[in-house]
């Protein structure tokens, strides 16, 4: 039985959502903590097999508790579910790092047996904070009862738009991020979206994702890349890396791409990455024959290390039609590539137009278009864009997103809990 069934099983549906019966939950424990008593117990939840989107910054506040432990500030341990034959990737990489793990096995999406693992965690590991990242975690701590054996902090990083099913997901998680005595977000739009599905506004929080600054792609790593891709020699390369859903918008940035080369018939001298993959991937490369771009776009599916794209990238674009914060325009400002991106969500809150991007309306090929042919063919602006850039990388250091996240836990554990 699937999770919209046993939700809608539970208790009859109601403008609130359903309400879930109170069942035991093993060693279940008052979420309390002295102001003396250190560690702070964290258990972070985690929902991929890739390190992408709500990941990265999850994995940096990570790697700062680990950097941070002599201090004994916080304890985390990651939670991850892990399916039989599915690759190891994420769940590789936070064991190389050292990171403290709980495997959760599941069937498949939303499988309801994992609900007794949950609780056998918890009982266990008697956390003092439970974190939720996704949709999946938000209902399964609610529905496990963990919510009342620690404090939940649940992060809202945004929806995608997909099948009917996700979409229900979506509806669930309305009313699952109504009980979480936290709920922090990326950027003031998601913030007023959830205030208006019902989020109580003293209990939202915005953060901003962090980036960390990694060591720049060899010229012998870019030449490569380059080569593999049969990338012409004189040709100006646009760079575009995320998940192929609908809400990206990449076919827009396709119309754009079959639009400048109309207009520059004997001198357009561009070629467009798209890194990445996803649902909409087959519709995109059928767009892309069919506006005759195969010769100058690239598909490349998902890259665990995407330092060399960065690196023979001459511009970035976003053409989203909704975002948060987007992870990928940091890395683009931390690796000096400037950028055209759609003015949504929560980009203009971290970009600025004709200051660090040029930002253009969603879905509006022409200004897209106009937007990358102005910038591929202003190199005064392009440098003024990376140089404008790197100011705002220097706001969003790892660090002084794990003290804030600290903050948050420890502000939320400070409170006394209504009975």
């Amino acid at each position: 039985m699937d999770v919209v069934a046993t939700a809608l099983l539970l208790s009859p549906a109601t403008e609130s959502g359903p309400v879930l019966p109170r069942t035991a939950v093993p060693g279940e424990v008052s979420a309390s903590l002295d102001s003396n008593q250190r560690p702070l117990r964290v258990l972070g939840f985690l929902e991929a097999s890739t390190i992408a989107g709500a990941v990265k910054p999850v994995l940096e506040f990570a790697r700062e508790a680990a950097r941070s432990s002599n201090s004994g500030a916080v304890e985390l341990t990651m939670v991850l579910y892990v399916r039989a034959r599915q690759a190891g990737g994420l769940l590789d990489v936070i064991r190389a790092e050292g990171i403290p793990l709980e495997v959760v096995t599941e069937g498949h999406a939303f499988d309801l047996r994992v609900v007794p693992q949950l609780r056998a965690i918890a009982a266990r590991l008697r956390p003092h904070i439970v974190w939720t990242n996704n949709i999946k975690s938000h209902f399964l701590v609610y529905l496990s009862g963990l919510h009342r054996t620690a404090r939940w902090i649940a992060f809202h990083h945004g929806y995608t738009q997909e099948a009917w099913r996700t979409k229900v997901y979506n509806q669930l998680d309305r009313w699952s991020l109504r009980h979480a005595e936290r709920v922090v977000t990326v950027c003031n739009s998601f913030a007023r979206e959830l205030q208006q599905k019902g989020v109580p506004a003293n209990r939202l929080v915005v953060q901003r994702n962090p980036i960390r600054v990694s060591s720049p792609a060899s010229e012998a790593e870019k030449i490569q890349l380059r080569a593999q891709l049969a990338l012409p020699n004189n040709a100006s390369v646009l760079l575009s890396i995320g998940r192929l859903s609908r809400e990206k918008g990449h076919a827009d940035l396709l119309r754009a791409m079959a639009r400048m080369r109309a207009a520059e018939v004997e001198t357009f001298r561009s070629c467009l990455l798209i890194v990445g993959d996803g649902p909409e991937r087959r519709r995109l490369q059928a767009l892309c024959s069919a506006l005759q771009l195969d010769d100058v776009v690239r598909f490349t599916d998902h890259q665990a290390d995407v330092r060399p794209y960065y690196g023979i990238a001459h511009l970035f674009v976003l053409p989203s039609h909704s975002e948060g914060s987007p992870n990928v325009l940091l890395e683009a400002m931390a690796a000096g590539v400037p950028m055209v991106a759609t003015a949504v969500g929560g980009v203009p809150e971290v970009l600025s137009h004709e200051v660090n991007a040029l930002l253009v309306p969603k879905q509006d090929v022409a200004q897209l278009a106009t937007a990358i042919r102005r910038l591929l063919n202003d190199p005064q602006l392009r440098q003024q864009f990376t140089d404008k850039g790197k100011e705002v990388v220097s706001q969003h250091d790892p660090h002084s997103y794990f003290q804030s996240l600290v903050d948050i836990f420890q502000e939320v554990m400070s409170e006394t809990r209504a009975a």
